[in-house]
Formats: C-alpha cells, structure tokens, sequence
C-alpha cells in the first residue's frame, strides 16, 4: 500500500515546477502526482487526483493563486503551501492567501537563499509537516496527543499583575497570531510583543495589514519604540527583538524596542528564545508569553527562564495547530501553564489581563 504523501505542484513557470519537483521527490515519504500551469488546472488537478498538499504559486494566468485556493477550499479543501515573490505586493498576495485558507507560504527566493541542500530540507520539512498535520485531522489519529490542561491556580489569580504579553509562532503562525489579536477589545490595557519567523520583506506588509483587521493599534517595531500600553510590535524578519531598560525601575514607558542583527549561530531571524529571553530578564515574573503553532522548539530555552523568574507560559493545543512543535515542546517540557485551542486564547488573554 503506498502511504506517500502525495502532492500536487502549481506554478506557470516549468523551471520552477522541475526545481520543487526535484526537490521534494527526493523525500521517499513524498510522491509528486501532478504538476498544473494556472489555477484553473489547479481546481482540477485537486478533484482528479485528490492529494495530500498542493504547492502553489500566487501569480499565475488564466486564475492566480487566490482564486484558485478560494475554490479549492469551498470545493475540496487540501493543505495548501504558497509560494511569492519578495515583494510587498508578493507579500500583500500571500496573505490574502492565508486569508482565503492556504496553511502557509515560502517565498520562491528560499531555494538561491538557502542553497540546494539547505533549501531542499526547508521544503520537504514544510511539505511533510502541514501534509501530515492534515491526514491526522481527516484521520481523527490522536493516540499521544497532549490532552489539553487546566489553568493552574497561579494563572487565574495574577490578573493585573502582568507588564507585557509576548507571543512566538513559526508555521502556520500568520493566521493564527491574526486570529488572536482579532479577538482582543479595543481597550486592551498591555504592550505585546509579535515573534514570528517570517522574511524581512513581510513583516511590514503584517504588521499593515494587522492593523486593519483589529481593534488594538498595531505596527512593525522600530529600533528606539518605546513599549506603550495596548500597543503591538510586530518583530520585523531578518533581525533579532530585544528589550532593554532605560532606567533602573521598570516602568513600560523606559522599555525600549532595540532592533539588532543578532548571532549568526542563531537559526532563526527574528527568533522567538533571544525576545522572550530579554522580556524575562526584563520583567522577571511579569510576562504572560504564549507560544503557537510552529515547526522546532524555539521559544523553548527562553520559557525556561520566564518559568524560572515566576511569569506564566500559555501553548496552543494541537488539534488547533498546524504544524504542534513548538508549542508540544513547551508542553512535554512540563513549561505550560495553560493548552488552550487558538480560539480559546484571545478569550482567556483578555480576562486574565
């Protein structure tokens, strides 16, 4: 019986098709069954060969990739990965995407970014994770799943008492950071801090496009901002978040953003360990950090500290994640206050705050 997870390739551009396909078939749990030049093709490649996850580019013919992911997920709704150009236009595309269901996005630069080897890993990594993240959902396979936790006493009886909510997410984090913050009224009294493992040239598109769909004011962060209250920092890709004090007493308006070029040891850029790090050493016990949907354990090292100086540690739970690393090794770490489902953390976030 082949258990391949079988994938569909769509670009208008055969250069592009050959070089995904190379890739990804060189992953033996991947099988690539069909390729398509527009999205036209696309919705009928999906009803003909009914694959686990589709690759699709956002500019095409005939139908673009927007188009052609509405359809698909009123039609048969498959994972669907998108790739876009490093443009704000590309950007502003993809997240109409995103909008419309597609899972995630790469941008199609990652492959002379990255090199052959390293980007091939990228892919079939990415490809591999929303694809099996979906046949557990349409399997309803759950034999190891965390089961979802009850607050702790602690988490429920500090209301007040926090400074600063800082959010981290990776795969999948895109929507679901939009639908968190989407949720938080107007008068939300905290500065939050948005890491997410995106490129450079997105994040200001995110934090724009943020800032149109939800109540609370939110923007790219800026080296200098100085943190004010029911105000989102959105971390900008390419570089490292910190915090950093300007006098000895924490008051939130002496907190200042400082945005640096970071360790090149360090994989991720912006990464959410080096920001939650700064925020615990920062606040101590008064950081309510919460950590989404994403491949890895980032934000792992620096949950430890929080922990470990009294501040609180919420995770996403797996049926609401699409891809469950980092929030599972916040979890298995014995890190987490609170798993909550996506749609249950804007919720609690706002009663508790």
């Amino acid at each position: 019986m082949n258990n391949r997870l079988k994938v569909l390739i769509v670009d208008d551009s055969a250069f592009f098709r050959r070089r995904i396909a190379e890739m990804l078939e060189e992953e033996q749990a991947i099988e690539v069954v069909g390729v398509a030049e527009n999205g036209h093709e696309a919705v009928e490649q999906n009803r003909l060969l009914r694959p686990d996850v589709i690759t699709m580019d956002v500019e095409m013919p005939v139908m673009d990739g927007i188009t052609a992911v509405k359809t698909i997920m009123a039609e048969q709704p498959t994972p669907i990965l998108m790739f876009s150009s490093l443009t704000q236009e590309g950007a502003r595309a993809t997240f109409e995407a995103l909008d419309a269901g597609a899972l995630d996005f790469l941008p199609k630069q990652f492959y002379s970014a990255e090199g052959r080897k390293a980007a091939a890993e990228v892919l079939i990594k990415r490809v591999l994770a929303i694809g099996q993240r979906h046949g557990k959902s349409q399997q309803r396979v759950h034999a190891g799943v965390i089961k979802r936790s009850e607050p702790k006493a602690e988490s429920t009886t500090r209301a007040g008492a926090y400074k600063l909510v800082a959010i981290g997410a990776s795969t999948g984090g895109p929507v679901a950071v939009q639908k968190l913050l989407s949720s938080l009224p107007a008068g939300f009294e905290l500065p939050i801090l948005v890491v997410v493992h995106m490129p450079g040239s997105f994040t200001t598109a995110y934090a724009e496009r943020l800032n149109m769909q939800c109540s609370i004011a939110i923007k790219e962060a800026r080296d200098g901002d100085r943190l004010e209250a029911g105000q989102a920092y959105v971390a900008p890709g390419g570089y490292q978040v910190i915090l950093e004090r300007q006098n000895q007493e924490v008051v939130i308006r002496e907190v200042v953003i400082r945005i640096v070029e970071g360790d090149g040891r360090i994989s991720y850029r912006p990464s959410v360990d080096v920001s939650f790090g700064s925020a615990a050493r920062l606040f101590t016990d008064k950081v309510l950090a919460i950590v989404l949907t994403g491949m890895g354990a980032d934000g792992k090292q620096a949950a430890k500290l929080l922990k470990e100086g009294g501040s609180t540690v919420w995770s996403q739970d797996e049926e609401s994640c699409v891809v469950y690393g980092m929030p599972q090794s916040i979890e298995k770490a014995g890190l987490s206050d609170r798993v909550l489902p996506l749609d249950d953390i804007g919720p609690a976030l706002s009663k508790v705050v």
